[in-house]
């Protein structure tokens, strides 16, 4: 596909100007772009929604890492570039004076210039101790050269990413519509129970906070059974489990938030749109909005386990379907247009996902549970 073709050239010969910049973002492009292709023969090959569910999720996060390495070589072109352009301006006056002495070297010399106030002898020193000097002042207006001609790269480098950056935020987003089809043509999942409205919207409006809501959707047995596979014990993969999202950890369990309110789970911060995908294999226990959290997916990986995972733009998937592991049930909230997005190259993450752990009636410390650095 040409979207995936252009992204491949961006990502692997953007970051490569100047190479000493951007030497692991550009390691990382190359992954992603070599997953993006990957991903792309999958996409081409799909024979059913399902195929093409899988195929795209691929696409996506390959686009999110790429783009994150593209940022990540662009936030480094920048420091540099400040870095440079402060050294410059402090030596300003140094290299003044350096070009005024370079100057007077290349031109003739006049008759007085060559008298010594001390005389043949002390012409001579001074001649020798120009002689001594030049190199390195030569040495140094190179050096200087070299900053310069890197500051008017970097400068370059910039102009050209923040196109490049749109142009695969556009891909990305297109990606994103397909996905939102392919789930929505998708007929072919496990379906564990059928939702009852009433109960839920009851059970909604008594609550009022989460986890009474949680509690109160675990102690609703899924009396509709359809025949879906059973569920494993998901206690052998505590501790490994992928985070939903790619980001990293802002507020542990307990932590107060800016409020003052200490809640039992984690807040992630991930990109923009980012896509939330479920960690292991789990039945969708229920999905929507839900008090002041915005959407909410409330994910079952096995019996009295709930994920909780709340602050999501986009759900995907229908109550009681069993989802295998690593399907998409979710984007982070997106802004409004790509430039937006794309503004800023190297800025940090903006957006928080709520995760919360529930075994039984009690809440467990998420990082028990997920693969992360705890840091």
């Amino acid at each position: 596909m040409k979207r995936l073709a252009l992204l491949l050239i961006l990502l692997t010969g953007t970051l490569g100007v100047p190479p000493a910049l951007a030497q692991d973002a550009g390691a990382d492009a190359r992954r992603a772009a070599e997953d993006l292709e990957a991903a792309s023969v999958l996409l081409d090959s799909a024979e059913d929604a399902a195929d093409r569910v899988a195929a795209l999720t691929d696409t996506i996060r390959a686009y999110e890492d790429g783009l994150a390495a593209m940022r990540e070589g662009l936030r480094a072109a920048a420091i540099r570039e400040t870095e440079l352009t402060r050294k410059l301006q402090a030596q300003e006056q140094e290299i003044s004076q350096l070009l005024g002495v370079l100057t007077a070297m290349s031109g003739r010399a006049s008759p007085g210039a060559l008298v010594h106030p001390q005389g043949p002898l002390g012409a001579a020193r001074s001649g020798m101790l120009v002689a001594a000097v030049t190199p390195g002042l030569a040495q140094r207006a190179a050096d200087l050269r070299a900053d310069l001609e890197e500051v008017q790269a970097l400068r370059k480098l910039q102009q050209n990413a923040a196109q490049r950056l749109a142009e695969g935020l556009q891909g990305v987003q297109q990606a994103r519509t397909e996905l939102s089809q392919a789930i929505a043509d998708r007929t072919d999942l496990p379906q564990r129970f059928t939702e009852d409205p009433i109960r839920t919207a009851i059970l909604i409006s008594a609550t009022e906070t989460l986890q009474g809501f949680a509690d109160g959707l675990s102690q609703i047995p899924a009396e509709e059974d359809q025949g879906g596979p059973p569920m494993p014990d998901i206690h052998a993969l505590k501790g490994t489990l992928s985070l939903p999202v790619r980001g990293v950890v802002l507020r542990r369990a307990g932590d107060p938030d800016a409020a003052g309110v200490a809640r039992p789970g984690i807040v992630l911060a991930a990109r923009p749109g980012a896509l939330v995908t479920t960690p292991t294999a789990a039945t969708i226990r229920y999905n929507g909005p839900l008090l002041d959290y915005g959407l909410v997916t409330i994910l079952e990986p096995s019996p009295d386990v709930l994920f909780v995972l709340a602050g999501l733009d986009v759900v995907y998937g229908q109550i009681g379907e069993v989802l295998p592991a690593g399907s998409p049930v979710g984007l982070m909230p997106a802004p409004t247009n790509a430039s937006t997005e794309s503004e800023g190259g190297g800025a940090g993450r903006s957006e928080t996902l709520y995760i919360e752990v529930r075994e039984g009636d009690a809440p467990d410390d998420p990082l028990l549970w997920f693969a992360t650095d705890k840091g």
